[in-house]
């Protein structure tokens, strides 16, 4: 019986570097299963390193990362990344494709059937709040909030057991990230998925996060609860950072 773990990925003294620049450096983190991991910090910290290394598209310089228990071994990318969904922040849609061709992509690939296809877009479209008649629609007729929406059930297809989005709301305007930030965290909430979610936002940290873990210098400076980032925070960059944005902060802490 193979023996559960409670975290999903862990990243033990993980290095990364891309030439003579360090990313990351003796960096370690247990991201909890079903749970929603939000990895918050300035440009340039690592946030998107880290979700390259759990898909294993790229190999730490040093250390190992586990994935439910086991190393990411190099040749065995394809089968772990069909357990996983990724989002990017532009959606990262074919343009030459429409929205069902995009979400069907990978499920035409490994030759679902036409009618088991067909059930799991009409669920992912309704989960989502996607409209029918887009869905013969190429990713330039879409807006910027459906084109994420239809990244979101491209990602969702095979049923993955986790989630990885990479500034998924960062190049929407706020009304319409407002909207999809409220559907996805119901979406989370009754899918029970594995998330984790790059952003600068400290907003989008507070709203998503069950741990949220800020970094600076490919070094984690402070993890655990958002409410221990603004009442408790570890140090002066950590306070600082909250400070910068203190008025949405506690919005936040005082509404959770």
């Amino acid at each position: 019986m193979k023996q559960a773990h409670a975290n999903i990925f862990s990243l033990l003294n993980v290095s990364k570097r891309f030439g003579d620049k360090t990313v990351l450096k003796d960096f370690t983190l247990d991201i909890l299963k079903d749970r929603t991991t939000v990895l918050l910090g300035p440009s340039g910290c690592g946030k998107s390193t880290i979700l390259r290394l759990c898909l294993g598209l790229t190999a730490p310089t040093q250390g190992r990362v586990l994935f439910e228990g086991a190393p990411i071994a190099p040749g065995k990318g394809d089968a772990i990344r069909r357990k996983m969904g990724y989002v990017i922040q532009d959606g990262g849609l074919f343009p030459h494709m429409t929205a069902r061709e995009n979400v069907c992509i990978m499920a035409r690939y490994l030759k679902w059937p036409r009618e088991k296809m067909a059930a799991r877009l009409d669920e992912l479209r309704e989960m989502t709040n996607f409209p029918q008649d887009g869905l013969s629609s190429y990713p330039a007729q879409l807006s910027g909030g459906q084109q994420q929406r239809v990244a979101l059930m491209r990602a969702l297809m095979l049923d993955p057991d986790v989630l990885l989005m990479d500034e998924p709301l960062g190049a929407l305007d706020s009304i319409i990230r407002h909207r999809l930030q409220n559907d996805l965290k119901d979406i989370f909430s009754r899918l029970r998925k594995t998330v984790v979610m790059v952003t600068h936002d400290i907003g989008e940290a507070g709203f998503f996060g069950d741990k949220v873990v800020l970094m600076r210098g490919g070094a984690i400076e402070q993890a655990g609860r958002f409410a221990d980032l603004v009442h408790k925070p570890a140090n002066g960059f950590v306070r600082e950072y909250i400070a910068a944005q203190r008025g949405v902060a506690d919005v936040l802490e005082n509404a959770g």
